[in-house]
Protein backbone atom coordinates (compact mmCIF):
# COMPACT_ATOMS: atom_id res chain seq x y z
CA UNK A 1 0.00 0.00 0.00
CA UNK A 2 2.72 2.13 0.68
CA UNK A 3 4.08 1.63 -2.61
CA UNK A 4 1.73 2.11 -4.61
CA UNK A 5 1.01 5.40 -2.67
CA UNK A 6 4.14 6.58 -3.46
CA UNK A 7 4.07 5.64 -6.94
CA UNK A 8 1.01 7.96 -7.05
CA UNK A 9 2.39 10.57 -5.74
CA UNK A 10 5.11 10.97 -7.76
CA UNK A 11 2.65 10.85 -10.48
CA UNK A 12 1.04 13.87 -9.30
CA UNK A 13 4.43 15.31 -8.89
CA UNK A 14 5.18 14.37 -11.99
CA UNK A 15 2.26 16.13 -13.50
CA UNK A 16 2.43 19.39 -11.51
CA UNK A 17 6.49 19.48 -13.02
CA UNK A 18 4.60 18.98 -16.48
CA UNK A 19 2.00 21.03 -15.93
CA UNK A 20 4.43 24.04 -14.93
CA UNK A 21 6.67 23.71 -17.66
CA UNK A 22 3.76 23.67 -20.46
CA UNK A 23 2.61 26.70 -18.89
CA UNK A 24 5.57 28.71 -18.88
CA UNK A 25 6.18 27.63 -22.71
CA UNK A 26 2.73 28.44 -23.92
CA UNK A 27 3.13 31.92 -21.90
CA UNK A 28 6.26 32.74 -23.56
CA UNK A 29 4.78 31.86 -26.59
CA UNK A 30 2.16 33.74 -26.63
CA UNK A 31 4.33 36.46 -25.77
CA UNK A 32 6.54 35.80 -29.03
CA UNK A 33 3.58 35.21 -31.24
CA UNK A 34 3.17 39.03 -32.50
CA UNK A 35 7.25 38.69 -33.67
CA UNK A 36 6.67 35.08 -35.60
CA UNK A 37 7.69 36.42 -39.02
CA UNK A 38 10.40 38.62 -37.56
CA UNK A 39 11.60 35.64 -35.70
CA UNK A 40 11.70 33.79 -39.26
CA UNK A 41 13.12 36.61 -40.80
CA UNK A 42 16.49 36.64 -38.18
CA UNK A 43 17.08 32.68 -38.61
CA UNK A 44 16.64 33.20 -42.03
CA UNK A 45 19.23 36.14 -42.55
CA UNK A 46 22.47 33.80 -42.85
CA UNK A 47 20.92 32.29 -45.84
CA UNK A 48 19.51 35.77 -47.38
CA UNK A 49 23.06 37.40 -46.83
CA UNK A 50 24.68 34.24 -49.25
CA UNK A 51 21.76 34.77 -52.00
CA UNK A 52 22.44 36.30 -55.37
CA UNK A 53 21.05 39.87 -55.57
CA UNK A 54 17.62 39.43 -56.00
CA UNK A 55 17.70 36.18 -54.80
CA UNK A 56 14.45 34.65 -52.28
CA UNK A 57 12.99 31.86 -50.05
CA UNK A 58 9.94 30.56 -51.42
CA UNK A 59 7.48 28.63 -50.11
CA UNK A 60 5.46 26.02 -51.75
CA UNK A 61 2.59 24.75 -49.74
CA UNK A 62 -0.82 27.05 -48.98
CA UNK A 63 0.32 27.13 -45.37
CA UNK A 64 3.44 27.39 -45.09
CA UNK A 65 3.89 30.86 -44.74
CA UNK A 66 1.57 31.01 -41.53
CA UNK A 67 3.18 27.78 -40.06
CA UNK A 68 6.33 28.04 -40.56
CA UNK A 69 6.75 31.34 -38.78
CA UNK A 70 4.98 29.44 -35.76
CA UNK A 71 7.45 26.69 -35.29
CA UNK A 72 10.15 29.32 -35.23
CA UNK A 73 8.54 31.22 -32.51
CA UNK A 74 7.62 27.68 -30.91
CA UNK A 75 11.03 27.25 -30.99
CA UNK A 76 12.07 30.50 -29.38
CA UNK A 77 10.10 30.10 -26.74
CA UNK A 78 10.97 26.43 -25.57
CA UNK A 79 14.74 27.98 -25.50
CA UNK A 80 13.55 30.97 -23.42
CA UNK A 81 11.83 28.70 -21.31
CA UNK A 82 14.91 26.13 -21.05
CA UNK A 83 16.03 27.14 -17.54
CA UNK A 84 12.69 27.18 -16.14
CA UNK A 85 11.93 23.76 -17.85
CA UNK A 86 15.06 22.49 -16.15
CA UNK A 87 14.07 23.84 -13.11
CA UNK A 88 11.27 21.90 -13.22
CA UNK A 89 12.69 18.58 -13.69
CA UNK A 90 15.70 19.28 -10.94
CA UNK A 91 12.69 19.42 -8.79
CA UNK A 92 11.42 16.43 -9.24
CA UNK A 93 14.46 14.35 -9.48
CA UNK A 94 16.24 16.01 -6.68
CA UNK A 95 14.13 14.24 -4.28
CA UNK A 96 15.99 10.91 -4.90
CA UNK A 97 19.69 12.14 -5.49
CA UNK A 98 22.50 11.91 -3.04
CA UNK A 99 23.83 14.93 -1.51
CA UNK A 100 27.26 14.78 -3.85
CA UNK A 101 24.82 13.70 -6.60
CA UNK A 102 22.92 17.28 -6.21
CA UNK A 103 26.15 19.13 -6.22
CA UNK A 104 27.07 17.80 -8.85
CA UNK A 105 23.74 17.95 -11.15
CA UNK A 106 22.68 21.61 -10.59
CA UNK A 107 26.07 22.73 -12.37
CA UNK A 108 26.01 20.44 -14.85
CA UNK A 109 22.35 21.06 -15.90
CA UNK A 110 23.52 24.97 -16.10
CA UNK A 111 26.62 24.14 -18.06
CA UNK A 112 24.87 21.96 -20.23
CA UNK A 113 22.34 24.35 -21.35
CA UNK A 114 25.18 27.27 -21.70
CA UNK A 115 26.37 24.69 -23.70
CA UNK A 116 23.92 24.12 -25.92
CA UNK A 117 23.02 27.30 -26.59
CA UNK A 118 27.19 28.25 -27.28
CA UNK A 119 26.47 25.43 -29.82
CA UNK A 120 23.42 26.76 -31.49
CA UNK A 121 25.33 30.21 -31.34
CA UNK A 122 28.41 28.99 -33.11
CA UNK A 123 26.12 27.29 -35.71
CA UNK A 124 24.45 30.58 -36.72
CA UNK A 125 27.16 32.82 -36.61
CA UNK A 126 30.13 31.04 -37.79
CA UNK A 127 28.90 27.69 -39.67
CA UNK A 128 25.91 28.93 -41.56
CA UNK A 129 27.61 31.94 -43.63
CA UNK A 130 30.52 30.15 -44.43
CA UNK A 131 27.98 27.15 -45.78
CA UNK A 132 25.08 28.78 -47.46
CA UNK A 133 28.43 30.76 -48.95
CA UNK A 134 29.85 27.82 -50.31
CA UNK A 135 26.42 26.60 -51.60
CA UNK A 136 25.21 29.46 -53.55
CA UNK A 137 28.91 30.19 -54.92
CA UNK A 138 28.79 26.45 -56.03
CA UNK A 139 25.71 26.40 -57.79
CA UNK A 140 26.13 25.86 -61.82
CA UNK A 141 25.25 28.59 -64.21
CA UNK A 142 21.84 29.79 -65.27
CA UNK A 143 20.67 28.41 -61.52
CA UNK A 144 18.77 30.33 -58.74
CA UNK A 145 19.55 29.41 -56.04
CA UNK A 146 15.99 29.53 -54.21
CA UNK A 147 15.40 26.86 -51.34
CA UNK A 148 11.75 26.59 -49.51
CA UNK A 149 11.45 28.12 -45.99
CA UNK A 150 10.26 24.52 -44.69
CA UNK A 151 13.15 22.83 -46.14
CA UNK A 152 15.31 25.78 -44.47
CA UNK A 153 13.84 25.55 -41.17
CA UNK A 154 14.03 22.00 -40.72
CA UNK A 155 17.89 22.03 -41.81
CA UNK A 156 18.46 24.75 -39.28
CA UNK A 157 16.93 22.92 -36.71
CA UNK A 158 18.77 19.63 -37.38
CA UNK A 159 22.02 21.85 -37.23
CA UNK A 160 21.40 23.55 -34.56
CA UNK A 161 20.43 20.25 -32.62
CA UNK A 162 23.69 18.75 -34.12
CA UNK A 163 26.36 21.57 -32.84
CA UNK A 164 23.65 21.86 -29.72
CA UNK A 165 24.74 18.34 -29.06
CA UNK A 166 28.57 18.32 -30.28
CA UNK A 167 28.95 20.92 -27.39
CA UNK A 168 27.84 18.64 -24.82
CA UNK A 169 30.88 16.50 -25.24
CA UNK A 170 33.05 17.97 -22.25
CA UNK A 171 29.81 17.77 -19.76
CA UNK A 172 29.22 13.96 -20.98
CA UNK A 173 32.93 12.83 -20.52
CA UNK A 174 33.48 14.25 -16.90
CA UNK A 175 29.97 12.62 -15.80
CA UNK A 176 31.61 9.32 -17.79
CA UNK A 177 34.81 10.45 -15.36
CA UNK A 178 32.98 11.35 -12.12
CA UNK A 179 30.88 8.27 -12.23
CA UNK A 180 33.67 5.79 -12.49
CA UNK A 181 32.99 4.60 -15.77
CA UNK A 182 36.24 5.67 -17.55
CA UNK A 183 39.53 7.27 -16.72
CA UNK A 184 41.06 10.15 -17.96
CA UNK A 185 44.25 8.00 -18.69
CA UNK A 186 41.65 5.90 -21.01
CA UNK A 187 40.19 8.97 -22.62
CA UNK A 188 43.71 9.81 -23.77
CA UNK A 189 44.15 6.45 -24.70
CA UNK A 190 41.14 6.45 -27.79
CA UNK A 191 42.07 9.67 -28.44
CA UNK A 192 42.88 8.61 -32.13
CA UNK A 193 39.46 6.87 -32.25
CA UNK A 194 37.42 9.20 -31.31
CA UNK A 195 39.00 12.05 -33.98
CA UNK A 196 38.44 9.43 -36.43
CA UNK A 197 34.67 9.27 -34.46
CA UNK A 198 34.35 13.13 -35.32
CA UNK A 199 34.97 13.43 -38.96
CA UNK A 200 32.79 10.58 -39.20
CA UNK A 201 29.68 12.22 -37.14
CA UNK A 202 30.80 15.77 -39.30
CA UNK A 203 30.33 13.52 -42.63
CA UNK A 204 26.80 11.63 -41.43
CA UNK A 205 25.16 15.57 -39.60
CA UNK A 206 26.21 18.16 -41.98
CA UNK A 207 25.66 19.22 -46.34
CA UNK A 208 28.02 16.86 -48.15
CA UNK A 209 30.58 19.31 -48.45
CA UNK A 210 34.40 19.32 -46.58
CA UNK A 211 34.46 22.46 -44.66
CA UNK A 212 30.87 22.02 -43.33
CA UNK A 213 32.49 18.55 -42.34
CA UNK A 214 35.52 19.94 -40.87
CA UNK A 215 33.60 23.40 -38.97
CA UNK A 216 31.78 20.31 -36.68
CA UNK A 217 34.34 17.72 -36.84
CA UNK A 218 37.26 20.23 -35.30
CA UNK A 219 34.96 21.94 -32.13
CA UNK A 220 34.15 17.98 -31.50
CA UNK A 221 37.43 16.77 -31.07
CA UNK A 222 38.60 19.99 -29.15
CA UNK A 223 35.65 19.65 -27.02
CA UNK A 224 36.58 16.37 -26.14
CA UNK A 225 40.16 17.33 -25.28
CA UNK A 226 38.70 20.03 -23.06
CA UNK A 227 36.04 17.30 -21.55
CA UNK A 228 39.30 15.55 -20.58
CA UNK A 229 41.38 18.55 -19.02
CA UNK A 230 38.84 19.48 -17.07
CA UNK A 231 37.98 15.69 -15.53
CA UNK A 232 41.55 16.24 -14.99
CA UNK A 233 40.89 18.79 -12.57
CA UNK A 234 37.93 17.57 -10.74
CA UNK A 235 39.03 13.94 -10.41
CA UNK A 236 36.59 10.68 -9.85
CA UNK A 237 33.52 11.18 -7.71
CA UNK A 238 32.64 8.83 -4.81
CA UNK A 239 30.65 5.63 -5.08
CA UNK A 240 27.09 6.26 -4.71
CA UNK A 241 26.80 3.68 -1.80
CA UNK A 242 29.21 5.58 0.74
CA UNK A 243 27.13 8.71 1.19
CA UNK A 244 23.97 9.55 2.50
CA UNK A 245 21.10 11.81 1.55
Amino acid sequence: MNTSASFIAHLIELRTRLLHSAIALLLVFVCLFPWASDLYALMAQPMLAKLPKGGQMIATDVTTPFFVPLKVALMAAFLIALPYILYQIWRFVAPGLYAHEKRLVWPLIVVSTILFFCGMAFAYFIVFPVVFGFITASAPAGVAVMTDIDKYLSFVLAMFMAFGITFQVPVAVVVLVRMGFVTVEKLREVRPYVVVGAFVVGAIFTPPDVVSQLMLAIPLWLLYETGIVVSSWVGKGKPRQTESL
